[in-house]
C-alpha cells in the first residue's frame, strides 16, 4: 500500500470517528447529486447497522466525487470505492474501502425490486458471514421478470428456496434483481430520481464484462441529508 494512500485512509477514519449520528439525522433522506442527475434515498430503520455506518459516511463527505465504477444495464451501477476519487491509470476501481466491513442484515421485508439500495460485498468463498463492504454500495435498475423466468431463478439460483407470492408481483411488474435476495444486506430504497438509474446504467462501458466502467467517468459529486418531504 502506498504512502498516499495510506494517508486518505487515515483521513477517512479520522473523519469518520469525529461525526456523531443525532436522533434526527435518522429520519432524513439521503441526496444524492451525481454528474447525470439527482437521486434521493431513504434508508431502512430495519438494518441500523447499514443506515447508521451511510449516514455517518455521508455526514464526513467520504463519497464526494467518488465514481460509479461498476455498471450493467438492467442489473445494477455500483459505486462507493473512495479509490475512485483519485484512480491511477491502470488501476483497476472496485478495491477501496474504509477499511472495515459491516454485518450483515437480512430482512424478509426487504428485496431487490428496482430502485433500492444494497451493499456490496466480497465472495462467499472468502466471506462466508457475507458481512458487507464498509462503504461500497449499488442502486439496482434490474428486470422485469415473467413466472417462467422467476421459477428458473428459484431453482438455479435461489437453490430452491422460494420467492414471497407479493415479491413475485413486484418483479412482474417493476423489475430488479431476484437472484440477490437475501444474499446481499438490502438497506433502503430510492424516493425520486430512479431515471437517473436508469440513464447511469445505459452509459457505453468498457472493461471485463464482470466490472464494466463507464467509458466516460460518472460520479457522484455531493451527498448530504436532507428534510423528508411529506
Amino acid at each position: 500500500m502506498n504512502i498516499l494512500l495510506m494517508f486518505f485512509i487515515t483521513l477517512y477514519a479520522g473523519a469518520q470517528q469525529q461525526v456523531k449520528i443525532k436522533k434526527k439525522d435518522r429520519k432524513r433522506d439521503v441526496e444524492l447529486t451525481t454528474t447525470k442527475g439527482v437521486i434521493v434515498v431513504r434508508l431502512s430503520d430495519s438494518t441500523p447497522l447499514h443506515r447508521d455506518n451511510f449516514l455517518k459516511l455521508v455526514k464526513s463527505d467520504f463519497y464526494d466525487s467518488v465514481m460509479f465504477h461498476r455498471v450493467i444495464e438492467h442489473f445494477m451501477i455500483q459505486a462507493g470505492d473512495p479509490n475512485t476519487k483519485r484512480l491511477q491509470a491502470g488501476k483497476t476501481p472496485g478495491e477501496g474501502g474504509p477499511g472495515y466491513t459491516v454485518p450483515g442484515e437480512f430482512r424478509p421485508g426487504l428485496f431487490h425490486k428496482k430502485g433500492v439500495i444494497a451493499a456490496a460485498r466480497t465472495g462467499d468463498d472468502v466471506n462466508p458471514e457475507r458481512a458487507s463492504s464498509g462503504s461500497q454500495f449499488y442502486l439496482v435498475q434490474g428486470k422485469v421478470f415473467t413466472d417462467a423466468g422467476l421459477d428458473s431463478v428459484e431453482t438455479f439460483r435461489l437453490k430452491g428456496r422460494k420467492i414471497p407470492e407479493a415479491h413475485r408481483q413486484v418483479y412482474k411488474t417493476v423489475g430488479g434483481t431476484p437472484h440477490l435476495d437475501q444474499n446481499y444486506t438490502v438497506f433502503g430504497e430510492i424516493i425520486t430520481g430512479i431515471e437517473i438509474v436508469d440513464i447511469i446504467a445505459s452509459v457505453p462501458t468498457s472493461g471485463p464484462s464482470s466490472a464494466p466502467r463507464p467509458i466516460e467517468d460518472v460520479r457522484i459529486v455531493h451527498m448530504k441529508l436532507i428534510k423528508r418531504k411529506k
